[in-house]
């Protein structure tokens, strides 16, 4: 299979934990993770919450099974201190010579949140992640001492024994549709991800920042083929369409609040494994012209990174493949 062009930053996404047994579960991360490696990927976004297993765990098991790929661990200021988060990417980095890049969430279940003594209001989450990404770029990426005195946290002559150099630097993302998200992407200088409509009513990317979108795509030679796939993997669930409900009535997320409002199938449009709670983002489903073109439209408004779902196969990432294949020449034609 050859790489993921340049022209597009694609990361595929580690299964969630609590759905297998913990010897399972460790196989089938490392298998995704192979899956993605192979496909050229840039890297694999691995989940945090409550109920996840430790992304820092995953992480190193992702580096220890694969040749390049790199986890992009998604990091809750909630969870643990700046230079804690910094001291994994940096002895990751140290231990094998690979980059880990990070993922800045600032949201989660109410429930989750409140449970560890979180009160912050949604957009003030953002400006405390802000500061604690803030303070990590700064110590990934000099030896000076970090002496910082922001509203959420201060340090004095703050310092890393192991900086990683340049090449292993980690690339920032920032998780989360609204203004306020995409603002702290803006002070942070990373790359914006948000959780697309369908392309007619998609705004253009921010011109002033990198941004992305997290979609899932199954795709095939034919449009019944691609529906049949789907509608096997996902079928109707009436528990699950209840957990979602009661996830939503939990969450001050805007982009939940947004797509669960979607109409569940809009040509190749599909909110179905959404809104049974399967996974977290749209879906495309179809054949391979039509979802390339659908892909491509947003590539024109200027979403050059994809952080795709999690696979069932590895012929998922083949046909893939060849829709993303379709989005790059459309891009080629239009430049």
């Amino acid at each position: 299979m050859t790489a993921t062009p340049a022209a597009l930053t694609i990361y595929g996404t580690c299964p969630p934990s609590g759905r297998e047994n913990g010897r399972d579960y460790l196989e089938r991360v490392r298998e995704v993770a192979r899956w993605s490696d192979r496909a050229g990927y840039e890297g694999v976004l691995v989940y945090t919450d409550n109920r996840s297993v430790d992304p820092w765990l995953i992480a190193q098991n992702i580096i220890q099974v694969t040749g390049q790929l790199t986890p992009l661990v998604a990091v809750q200021a909630a969870y643990m201190h700046p230079f804690t988060a910094a001291k994994f990417v940096s002895g990751l980095a140290h231990l094998y010579q690979r980059r880990v890049d990070l993922n800045i969430v600032a949201g989660g279940f109410t429930a989750d949140l409140e449970a560890m003594g979180e009160g912050l209001p949604h957009d003030a989450r953002y400006d405390r992640a802000v500061e604690y990404a803030s303070i990590m770029k700064q110590l990934l990426e000099s030896r000076t001492p970090v002496t910082f005195d922001g509203e959420y946290y201060s340090a004095s002559g703050l310092r890393l024994h192991d900086v990683p150099g340049a090449d292993l630097a980690p690339r920032f993302l920032v998780s989360g549709s609204s203004p306020a998200g995409m603002a702290a992407a803006r002070a942070l200088d990373a790359t914006g991800i948000v959780y697309p409509e369908r392309p007619d009513l998609q705004a253009p990317a921010d011109p002033t920042i990198a941004q992305g979108m997290r979609i899932g795509v199954i795709a095939r030679p034919s449009a019944a083929e691609a529906w049949e796939v789907a509608l096997t993997r996902f079928p109707e669930d009436r528990a699950g369409r209840m957990n979602h409900r009661l996830a939503m009535s939990r969450s001050d997320s805007r982009w939940h609040e947004r797509l669960s409002r979607a109409v569940e199938r809009d040509g190749t449009y599909w909110m179905h494994p959404f809104k049974t709670f399967k996974t977290f983002c749209p879906y495309f489903v179809g054949d391979y012209a039509t979802v390339g073109r659908e892909l491509g439209r947003y590539v024109e408004l200027g979403y050059a990174t994809f952080i795709l779902d999690t696979p069932a196969k590895e012929q998922d990432l083949k046909h893939l493949e060849v829709v993303l294949e379709i989005a790059r020449n459309l891009r080629k034609e239009r430049v």
